[in-house]
């Protein structure tokens, strides 16, 4: 199955997403479908040109969402209700979502959505999804957490505004039907100043659950993902747009393509850099030993019957050539007595060595 695949993509790491959510709103001027429709593949093709492995977008369904109570979200000025309704009516199903996802298969990159209420969850039904997604805001909508776990496909969580009890009790949910669950490290500002980021969370919540654990990240630039990814993060989201200038709530913290391209190439690189995560030793830094590692050598002319105190043993090299024991056995050859006369530069090594009396 593709959501198996890709739940083995997931562990493995890093596993890039291009959070695309309504970044194919772009103006306050309302659009056709079919124009809204041509700028999300233009995102799509553009972040699977920069690398990306999945876009992600959001979909809502206001009936079973967002009453109709005038507000203004934190992060957007535009009214909520309106704002949620005008995404609802750009992206019917038949000419919005499922030629949107025909056409990510075309160009092979995953397609995903992060559903705000179980009605949108089952509009994705209808389109195709191979995991889940649930925002920060939507933890404790156990409607819409049920009817996810259900399908045992993987589910992302991302853990921005919320407490650890509150994740304690969304994630003990859903392990009650599935055990495919992400974790997702997030600050829900827009943007995210870097002293605000609170990286140490990374790895407390892969402590604290065991579960793949990655970065949501709400900053602007490439440095704060690239640090998430050296602590480990197994996931990596990134809004994604042309242009931060643009209208809407999310360009503001939006990656442009030639940023992307930036962000997955030092992941990848640093991916590689980060190695099994043991102490080994290389075939190439072998190559150094012998002639960078070191001998115990005389510092003086030793006379025999004496007595060799630290001032009288050097450590030098190169080891292979030098003929003495090797430096670590410093403490072995101390109060032990020269057998024989022994040379400034001499070797000293079980030949001119005699025990203590």
């Amino acid at each position: 199955m593709i959501s198996d695949k890709i739940w083995e993509r997931i562990n493995k790491g890093v596993f890039i997403v291009a959070e695309l959510g309504k970044n194919f709103i772009q103006t306050e001027e309302e659009k056709s479908v079919e124009e809204y429709l041509e700028n999300a593949k233009a995102l799509v093709s553009a972040a699977k040109e920069a690398g990306a492995d999945a876009v992600k977008f959001q979909t809502h369904n206001v009936d079973d969402e967002q009453l109709n109570i005038k507000i203004v979200a934190p992060h957007f000025s535009g009214e909520r209700y309106a704002w949620v309704t005008r995404n609802q009516k750009a992206t019917p199903i038949d000419k919005f979502w499922k030629p949107l996802k025909e056409y990510c298969d075309k160009i092979g990159i995953v397609f995903f959505s992060t559903p705000m209420s179980k009605g949108a969850a089952k509009i994705l039904d209808k389109v195709g999804v191979s995991l889940w997604k649930i925002g920060s805001s939507d933890i404790l909508d156990f409607p819409m957490l049920d009817h996810m776990r259900r399908s045992r496909k993987p589910i992302i969580i991302s853990s921005g505004m919320s407490t650890v009890p509150e994740l304690d009790k969304a994630i003990n949910f859903i392990k009650e039907k599935n055990n495919k669950i992400a974790l997702l490290h997030c600050v829900s500002k827009y943007p995210c100043p870097p002293e605000e980021l609170n990286f140490g969370t990374i790895k407390f919540l892969e402590r604290r659950y065991g579960l793949p654990t990655g970065f949501s990240d709400h900053s602007i630039g490439v440095e704060a993902a690239l640090g998430a990814v050296a602590l480990g993060a197994k996931i990596i989201e990134k809004h994604f747009s042309f242009s931060r200038d643009f209208w809407g709530s999310d360009h503001k913290v939006s990656m442009t393509p030639e940023e992307l391209k930036t962000l997955v190439a030092g992941i990848r690189t640093l991916k590689k850099a980060m190695g099994s995560g043991e102490k080994s030793l290389s075939a190439d830094e072998a190559k150094f030993r012998p002639v960078m590692r070191k001998s115990l050598m005389a510092g003086r002319d030793i006379p025999a019957g004496t007595v060799l105190t630290a001032e009288m043993v050097y450590a030098m090299r190169p080891q292979a050539y030098a003929g003495g024991l090797p430096s670590e056995q410093y403490e072995m050859v101390l109060g032990k007595r020269a057998a024989k006369n022994i040379k400034k530069y001499d070797p000293i090594n079980e030949d001119n060595l005699a025990p203590a009396l």
